[in-house]
């Protein structure tokens, strides 16, 4: 289908511009104005950031391949009935080529991304029956495709069976995914994703009632202007070097980087409003991404600090620990942190106990300066010691409680 001619600037635009002597407005600037106006209509977004995020991402898909990668949505709520298969709808009529599931073999998946005539958008919905604690070993795949298709050039090799031979084929697995569904998705995940943390309606929060076959048309209209528009700038994307707010760093860059680029492009106040939107989804991923073992060095790092001393036995430490009421090492599955448990979690850190002398006895215990170093690699110095500090501030969730429920512990990136 042929796309129709990008809406050309108003004249008006251009007069006022030129009397005022302010930059005008651009074509990509208007129709994002555009897509922003009809993504407000139906869902209720919770906050700005969070709608700028939604429609830079939306337009990034368009012009894919002048990226070298491209960021994971996550729309993710505590409770049902919080807008995100909303959101997704609405996505499904802007992106260009969507796949839109509930429930997908890692086989279709592969095939489906690798075919030639039009690589998909990829919207899974209900993700929590794919990644959550009770679901299937057998979804691993999905999950290396999800973690390794964020980058360009990325391939899934699988054997193909033809007659009675095996072939080793190498499915092409780059492609844009959004996914929605309760509570948190696996940390390898989320740090390739923008968080957009979706919640339920207040009383005065108001959305249209969407009906798609009242509401496609102007959703596909938009869909085909984003889509000649992308393409036209996609020369200029391709090219683009974004600057990182302070704090946008490493994987977070990377994840950033298409929608801070289509929103230098775009001009006027999206360069702006993106980089507010980026530093704000850094630090809530912060604050609530945090693996068992980071809360475990937080929490360490704490009993130091009450305890004032530069070694604590292994016996007084988990006294401490398992006393801690915010805190889960009193109840993991249904046991306290003991001596073996506590050693193999540090260890991951290069941390192990050793013999401590306190006054004329000697018992297994840890150094503070054992420890100082993986504090710093890993803790926020403003954290003091507490992981539920951090969040305090924003609120958000510690993804520590996953692992209780049976999330598998991740090693931090």
């Amino acid at each position: 289908m042929t796309a129709p001619p990008t809406r050309p600037i108003p004249s008006s635009d251009l007069l006022t511009a030129a009397v005022e002597g302010i930059q005008p407005r651009t074509a990509l600037d208007l129709l994002l104005a555009d897509v922003e106006n009809f993504v407000r209509r139906f869902v209720a977004f919770p906050s700005e950031g969070a709608v700028v995020a939604f429609v830079l991402w939306a337009a990034h898909t368009h012009a894919l391949d002048a990226f070298e990668s491209t960021p994971r949505l996550a729309l993710l709520s505590p409770e049902p009935g919080s807008g995100k298969t909303r959101a997704q709808e609405i996505l499904e009529l802007l992106v260009m080529n969507p796949l839109f599931s509930l429930n997908t073999s890692a086989a279709a998946l592969f095939r489906t991304v690798a075919d030639p005539d039009g690589r998909p958008v990829v919207l899974i919905d209900e993700c929590d029956t794919i990644f959550g604690p009770k679901a299937s070993k057998d979804n691993e795949d999905i999950r290396g495709f999800v973690n390794a298709g964020h980058r360009r050039g990325a391939v899934a090799h699988r054997c193909v069976i033809r007659g009675k031979e095996i072939d080793v084929v190498a499915f092409p697995a780059f492609a844009a995914v959004s996914l929605s569904g309760l509570d948190d998705l696996p940390d390898t995940i989320m740090t390739r994703s923008v968080v957009i943390r979706m919640r339920r309606r207040a009383p005065h929060e108001k959305v249209e009632p969407y009906r798609r076959r009242l509401h496609a048309h102007e959703g596909h209209d938009l869909r085909d202007r984003l889509d000649c528009e992308l393409s036209r700038c996609e020369p200029e994307l391709a090219d683009s070097w974004p600057d990182m707010p302070d704090g946008v760093e490493d994987r977070a860059a990377d994840v950033w980087e298409a929608l801070l680029a289509v929103a230098d492009i775009a001009g006027g106040d999206w360069p702006d409003r993106a980089r507010v939107a980026a530093v704000a989804d850094v630090a809530g991923s912060r604050q609530g991404g945090e693996t068992l073992g980071i809360r475990l060095l937080a929490d360490v790092r704490r009993a130091f600090a009450d305890h004032q001393v530069d070694k604590l036995p292994t016996t007084d430490l988990l006294l401490y620990l398992n006393s801690l009421e915010d805190a889960p090492w009193g109840d993991l599955r249904g046991k306290p942190l003991d001596p073996r448990g506590l050693s193999r979690r540090l260890t991951k850190y290069e941390i192990t106990p050793r013999n401590i002398r306190i006054g004329d006895q000697v018992h297994k215990g840890y150094v503070h300066d054992d420890l100082t170093d993986a504090w710093s690699r890993y803790l926020s110095p403003s954290s003091q010691g507490s992981a539920t500090s951090a969040t305090a501030a924003t609120g958000g969730p510690s993804s520590y409680e996953d692992d209780p429920r049976g999330w598998p512990e991740v090693e931090p990136s």
